[in-house]
């Protein structure tokens, strides 16, 4: 898909269709106080709750928590942020209105999701929240291929919210229970075969909502939205799946499919980094991003780490919010350039694989990750092999002296591993009410022999190897395209 493309067209929504200057509306003007005051008063009622940790159960319909606090928090500020930015990107936009309302409707149905605690509102809230979201990408119903986006992450979307409904409502009838507390409760009561089925049928629709490999092209279709809408999607929207299942980990652990989401969550994780390195404009590199971070996210998961991937996604929607709204000024015109080769000497690395250590044995100590024997060995390696990863990155730069090269690499990850070590802590402490929060698994087989394959598909990427491989180069490009029914097919839409 053309950026440049996508980039006209939004230029024409804002003059060519508009020849005069259009008034600001004036729910455009009063969506971003009230968001704002949304966001304020849930950090007031976290800390309120921190301190009293009061009771509040409205019939069993809705049930507010510390981590229905802490989502509200992250998505109430994301939400004012990109309400902010989009008053003056969007100003002059023929769909400035229908874009706001939208994106209030799609905050609504989140922070109405994460207290539901009644299956039905949770269900529809679940619909709601797609809803929402396919008609911001689609917000121009003007623009063919916008609409054809629009109705391609629909189809996805209810598919999704079919298998989520189908899992919750098998465990319903045969615990013949209608709250999601009431449900967990009594999963002794289920059969095994049945247990599996909903797990794995809940898992689809989270994988589906991250855009997770095979159900990435609706993410990757999705660039006729508008660059704050795109904010809102890949910094909330596709978090979603990390929200589902924390709230629905023990699901997950009694029916013993952990393993699968650790699997899943890693070759996506490898397979749209390949993608990523394959993009040729902007937008869709962050959305190859975007999917392997939803990776990481599913195989945290999948290691029994819930906390960790709830960290992760609060993270994420801070680091992507941040690229996409800025995303503009990364787009320039360049002519192709081969390639940078990777090298390195045998001192650079021995500094590299001593600082990665070094990063592993301070996390291990912050978070108290100190057990080799489990799967928070996962965890530790990742940590590892990203400060080992940076410091290459600063060892190479010969813009650096050689004191720099010794202390940047030091400051960085010392900051980074405590501020993250803190966001941590902070919210497995927020999350101790729910019943699964961090349940280590113990090591298997499989988890070693994915563990051992993940890291040559790591080496794989980073060596360039792929590029040597015509086969492998041209498959990846094919499986990071969008459909292609969203792609410069149709002329404007005269209505």
């Amino acid at each position: 898909m053309d950026l440049n493309n996508i980039a006209t067209r939004e230029t024409q929504n804002f003059t060519t269709n508009n020849p005069e200057r259009v008034k600001m509306p004036v729910i455009s003007r009063i969506a971003t106080p009230l968001i704002w005051s949304l966001f304020f008063s849930s950090v007031s009622l976290l800390i309120y709750f921190m301190i009293e940790s009061p009771i509040w159960n409205f019939d069993e319909i809705f049930v507010i928590s510390g981590f229905t606090l802490l989502i509200w928090i992250t998505v109430t500020f994301f939400s004012a942020v990109v309400s902010t930015y989009s008053k003056k990107y969007l100003e002059g936009f023929r769909y400035q209105a229908k874009f706001t309302v939208l994106c209030l409707g799609f905050t609504g149905s989140v922070m109405v999701f994460i207290m539901s605690n009644h299956i039905a509102a949770f269900l529809f809230c679940w619909l709601a929240m797609g809803f929402f979201m396919s008609r911001l990408i689609g917000v121009d119903s003007k623009w063919g291929e916008a609409q054809e986006a629009s109705n391609f992450a629909q189809k996805f979307f209810l598919a999704g919210t079919i298998c989520l409904s189908l899992g919750i409502l098998l465990l319903s009838v045969t615990t013949d229970q209608f709250t999601i507390v009431g449900i967990l409760n009594n999963l002794g009561a289920v059969p095994k075969y049945i247990l599996i089925l909903s797990a794995l049928v809940i898992m689809v629709a989270a994988v589906i909502q991250s855009a997770i490999y095979p159900f990435h092209r609706w993410l990757l279709s999705a660039m006729t939205s508008p660059t704050p809408a795109s904010a809102l999607m890949h910094a909330g929207f596709v978090n979603g799946a990390g929200i589902l299942l924390a709230l629905l980990s023990t699901i997950f652990i009694a029916s013993n499919t952990l393993t699968l989401l650790f699997i899943i969550g890693g070759l996506t994780a490898v397979i749209a980094q390949f993608t990523k390195l394959l993009q040729v404009n902007v937008k869709q590199k962050l959305a190859c991003s975007t999917i392997a971070q939803m990776g990481f996210m599913i195989m945290q998961c999948g290691l029994g780490f819930f906390n960790a991937a709830v960290a992760h996604l609060i993270l994420h929607g801070f680091y992507k919010a941040y690229l996409f709204l800025s995303s503009g000024e990364e787009v320039s015109q360049t002519a192709p350039h081969k390639p940078h080769k990777i090298s390195i000497k045998p001192l650079q690395a021995v500094v590299v694989l001593l600082f990665g250590i070094a990063g592993a044995i301070l996390f291990s100590f912050l978070t108290g990750k100190t057990n080799l024997a489990d799967s928070s060995i996962f965890l530790t390696l990742i940590v590892a092999i990203t400060v080992g990863q940076m410091t290459y990155n600063i060892v190479k730069q010969e813009s650096f002296s050689m004191v720099q090269k010794a202390l940047l690499p030091i400051a960085l990850f010392v900051t980074g591993i405590a501020l993250y070590a803190l966001l941590y802590n902070g919210v497995t402490l927020v999350m101790a009410g729910m019943p699964m929060v961090e349940v280590p698994q113990p090591i298997s087989i499989i988890q070693i022999v994915f563990g051992i394959i993940f890291l040559i598909g790591f080496f794989i990427m980073k060596l360039g190897v792929y590029r040597k491989v015509p086969w492998l180069y041209v498959k990846l490009l094919n499986i990071s395209q969008p459909n292609s029914q969203t792609v410069l097919k149709y002329k404007t839409i005269q209505k």
